[in-house]
C-alpha cells in the first residue's frame, strides 16, 4: 500500500476546526487553572491547617493520578454522583482546570517560597491585608518568577489536551482518527496531527527558553 500524504489537504479545514477546538479547551483551562492554582498555592503556604491539608491533599490527589483517569470519572461519574447531567465540554473543561491547577499551584508555591521575607515584613509595616497584599504585592512577583515553568505547564497541558478525544471531543486528535479510520489512511492523517500538534507546541518551548534566559539575567 503506498501512501499519498496530499490526501490531508483535501480534510485541511476539518484538522484545523479541530485544533481550534484544542486550543479552545486548552486556553480556557490555562487561564481558569492558573488562577485558582494561585488560590490553592496561598492555601498550601498558609499557617492555618484547615486550609493547607485540603489543598494539599487535592495537589497530591490530581498530580498523583492521571488525567485520563480524572477525565473519565468527571465525565461518566460525577453526573452519576450527583444526579444531574454535565454537559460534555463543562465536564471536559473541568477536569483540564483540576488538573492545569493542581500543577500550576507547585509552581506558584515555588515562587511563593523564593519571595524575601522583607517583602512580608513591608506589607505588615505598611498595614496591607491580606488580600491587598496577595494581589498587590506578592502576586506580581510570583507571577514573574514563575512565567518559564507556567509556560512549560501550559505546553503540557496542550499535548495532554488529545485525551480529551477519548469521550468524543471533536479536537485535533478525535478529527485525525476518525478521518484516518474513515479513509483507511492512518499513517498520512495521524502524521498530519502529530505534525500540527509540533508546529504549535514547538514555538511554545522555545519561547520559555528564551523568557527563562530573559528572567534569569534579570535575577542575576
Amino acid at each position: 500500500m503506498g501512501f499519498d500524504f496530499l490526501r490531508v489537504f483535501s480534510y485541511w479545514d476539518v484538522l484545523l476546526h479541530g485544533l481550534g477546538i484544542t486550543l479552545l479547551f486548552t486556553v480556557s483551562a490555562a487561564l481558569i487553572g492558573t488562577l485558582l492554582g494561585f488560590v490553592i498555592s496561598l492555601m498550601r503556604v498558609s499557617p492555618f491547617r484547615a486550609l493547607k491539608w485540603p489543598a494539599r491533599l487535592y495537589v497530591e490527589f490530581f498530580r498523583g493520578t492521571p488525567m485520563l483517569i480524572q477525565l473519565f470519572w468527571i465525565y461518566f461519574c460525577l453526573p452519576l454522583v450527583i444526579g444531574q447531567d454535565i454537559h460534555p465540554y463543562v465536564s471536559v473543561l473541568l477536569a483540564m482546570v483540576l488538573f492545569m491547577a493542581a500543577i500550576t499551584s507547585e509552581t506558584f508555591r515555588g515562587a511563593l517560597k523564593s519571595i524575601s521575607g522583607e517583602q512580608h515584613d513591608a506589607c505588615v509595616a505598611l498595614g496591607l491585608n491580606f488580600r491587598v497584599k496577595a494581589v498587590n504585592v506578592i502576586f506580581p512577583q510570583a507571577l514573574l518568577r514563575s512565567i518559564p515553568p507556567l509556560m512549560s505547564n501550559n505546553v503540557a497541558l496542550f499535548k495532554e489536551s488529545a485525551l480529551i478525544s477519548s469521550v468524543g471531543i471533536a479536537d485535533l486528535m478525535f478529527v485525525s482518527s476518525n478521518i484516518s479510520s474513515s479513509t483507511a489512511r492512518p499513517v498520512e492523517f495521524l502524521t498530519a496531527a502529530a505534525i500540527i500538534y509540533f508546529i504549535v507546541a514547538f514555538p511554545m518551548t522555545r519561547l520559555v527558553d528564551l523568557v527563562e534566559q530573559r528572567l534569569l539575567f534579570r535575577f542575576t
